[in-house]
């Protein structure tokens, strides 16, 4: 199952609506002969690229897979029956498949003979390389996260609006690392006409990564033609909206969604209870004056503060990055 998360976290960002799934296929002597993960919408799912890779090996074999196999006919046939149909002996699963239409298939499994095991690793496949498509599932839209870098005293630029860079090399590199597992990342014009921001997903040697976000920008001011988010090294979505429900009804087939900038547009999403994550990198240092992450949350009292708790704290270089989740979770449901 270790060997599947990791195959469906490499295609994450490049599935949607689809979920990314990791399969792998083991002989009847136990050995990997199969990993395959979710292509793009059209493509193979996990199952059958681990079948394919197998081939006649996997008869008599064990196929290991992050999400319950489908019971349906999409854009592709049921990946149950394709079990089925290439004989293997035994199949275990992390997570239940949510979807009506598709659920199924470990039933479907079972009446062929099938010895079928669901729940394997299921709470590091849920938190993992399926959280995103499993609360577009449950909630219908995007899951959010909000990022933002500080200091220690809470700005996240200096008096003079000058941010680069607040966090160390180690942050960024995370970041781009992270950048290219989503589906968009959302801005406001107050950050595109302030910072010129690419918003690209770039690999260490500073080449663009194979696969790159949606460049969301939301504001009614204009963008100006030259600017960096309206090149071709991405797609870019010009919204004229402040509405929080437009943004995120015009990302509908989108799973994994970052709010990067600014603080008008992160407090909107706040307001609006629909940030589902947050990823605070704080760096040690101290800037005295400057910006604050977040405008106008909804909060006028200390009763009505968002509260959150702590999913985890990790080291990042010299900077901690702190990931919440909001403590009353209707917020973002």
């Amino acid at each position: 199952m270790r060997l599947a998360i990791d195959a469906s976290q490499r295609v994450r960002g490049t599935t949607s609506p689809n979920p990314p799934v990791g399969a792998v296929i083991l002989d009847a002597a136990g050995e990997v002969v199969g990993i395959g993960a979710t292509r793009p919408p059209g493509g193979s799912h996990a199952e059958v690229a681990a079948l394919t890779e197998a081939g006649e090996r996997a008869r008599g074999g064990t196929a290991v897979v992050t999400l319950e196999p489908c019971n349906h006919w999409g854009r592709t046939g049921p990946c149950a029956q394709a079990l089925i149909d290439a004989g293997v002996a035994a199949v275990h699963y992390a997570v239940d498949d949510p979807n009506p239409a598709a659920s199924g298939g470990a039933d479907r499994l079972r009446d062929a003979g099938i010895t079928v095991t669901g729940g394997t690793l299921a709470a590091d496949v849920a938190h993992g390389p399926l959280r995103a498509w499993l609360h577009r599932q449950r909630t219908g839209r995007p899951h959010v996260t909000w990022k933002f870098a500080a200091s220690l005293d809470g700005r996240t630029a200096a008096a003079d609006g000058t941010s680069q860079w607040i966090t160390g090399p180690e942050s960024r590199a995370r970041v781009h690392a992270d950048r290219a597992r989503l589906d968009a990342i959302v801005v406001g014009t107050g950050t595109v006409l302030a910072d010129d921001p690419w918003l690209t997903a770039r690999l260490p040697d500073g080449s663009l990564a194979p696969h790159q976000p949606l460049r969301v920008v939301v504001g009614t001011r204009d963008v100006p033609s030259t600017a960096k988010v309206l090149d071709a090294a991405a797609p870019t979505l010009l919204l004229r909206t402040h509405d929080v429900s437009e943004v995120l009804a015009a990302l509908a087939d989108r799973d994994d969604v970052l709010i990067e900038g600014g603080p008008t547009l992160a407090g909107a999403f706040l307001a609006a209870g629909c940030i589902d994550r947050v990823q605070a990198y704080v760096a040690p240092v101290v800037l005295g004056a400057g910006s604050h992450a977040v405008e106008g949350a909804g909060v006028g009292t200390i009763t009505e503060a968002l509260r959150f708790r702590r999913e985890s704290v990790d080291t990042v270089g010299d900077d901690v990055l702190l990931t919440l989740v909001p403590k009353d979770p209707t917020r973002s449901e």
